[in-house]
């Protein structure tokens, strides 16, 4: 027995859009200024930008994708591409952020002297656009794990334009040249701190991992808390995508009760671990006097 809600999450596609052309302007004005003005905090924030270009599109595109209906092929349909978008962008940002990381220390070692005014002026012009793409993206943020992911990264962009302009400033008024490098590695940094757990959670939803949320004992003690329930079994649980989670496991009855009165019990059971987890697809296996492994976790090895 099971029961199983659907979830349709729609993205605004106006909104989207309009987040990615200012973000466009954004990316092309500060490879223009970073290469004018010779300030790599410039490029790098132009190439963090860039990404957040590559993270809306494939939002929206791997949206619509996993909005398809299932098939005979494809039975889960087409949910885990938004996954798979996350995971492309997660890595993606990674391996700009070493890139950055490496010319960065070459920079801090032999500083240059940098065309302040275009820091400033396209800091400014960044904060700005930033700021009204976070204000497009906000209301669709709880819907996708890609979207989510994009509006954080939109909203750090606010704060890494702003220690553009103070780099700017520094570079303007005292001629700390040192200070664009340091702000390149910040921003590196930075990168692989919000693209790490994008990463390790794309992973384990495409590994099948249980949610990190989920504590499968206590799944266990709630379902052998029924009087009629000897153990369970055989138990996994899963993320399809960051909305939804499956469960299936076997439960041993303690006594040969009449499929009505088990399907009954399980009935009960399904709708204990949704209203507990969220859980919201489960399937359990019934068993009576089956002479098999009773362990939680089955260990399923080949024969």
């Amino acid at each position: 027995m099971s029961e199983h809600h659907h979830h349709h999450h729609e993205v605004s596609g106006k909104n989207l859009f309009l987040t990615i052309i200012l973000n466009i302007i954004i990316t092309l004005s500060q490879i223009i200024g970073g290469i004018l003005s010779g300030s790599l905090a410039l490029l790098s924030d132009a190439l963090h930008n860039f990404s957040d270009v590559l993270a809306l599109v494939l939002a929206y595109w791997s949206n619509q994708v996993a909005k398809k209906d299932p098939t005979a092929s494809k039975t889960f349909g087409y949910k885990h591409a938004e996954i798979l978008a996350t995971l492309f962008n997660a890595t993606t940002l990674i391996g700009i952020a070493i890139y950055l990381i490496i010319e960065s220390l070459s920079k801090l070692f032999n500083p240059h002297s940098v065309d302040s005014t275009l820091v400033i002026g396209l800091g400014v012009l960044s904060i700005v656009l930033n700021a009204l793409s976070v204000l497009l993206v906000k209301g669709d943020a709880d819907k996708s794990i890609n979207i989510k992911a994009a509006y954080l990264h939109l909203l750090t962009d606010v704060m890494t334009s702003v220690a553009l302009v103070i780099g700017g400033l520094l570079m303007y008024y005292f001629n700390i040249f040192c200070i664009d490098p340091i702000i390149s590695l910040l921003i590196a940094f930075y990168l692989i701190k919000a693209s790490y757990s994008l990463l390790i959670e794309s992973i384990n939803i495409l590994m099948q991992g249980t949610p990190s949320d989920i504590d499968i004992q206590s799944i266990k003690e709630n379902v052998e808390n029924f009087e009629e329930i000897l153990n369970i079994h055989h138990l996994h649980v899963w993320r399809l995508n960051d909305h939804e989670i499956h469960m299936q496991a076997h439960i041993d009855f303690k006594e040969n009760l009449t499929l009505s009165k088990a399907n009954a019990v399980c009935t009960k059971i399904q709708e204990k671990i949704q209203d507990l987890y969220g859980i919201s697809y489960i399937i359990l296996q019934s068993e009576y006097a089956q002479n098999h492994s009773k362990d939680l976790i089955h260990n399923q090895k080949a024969i």
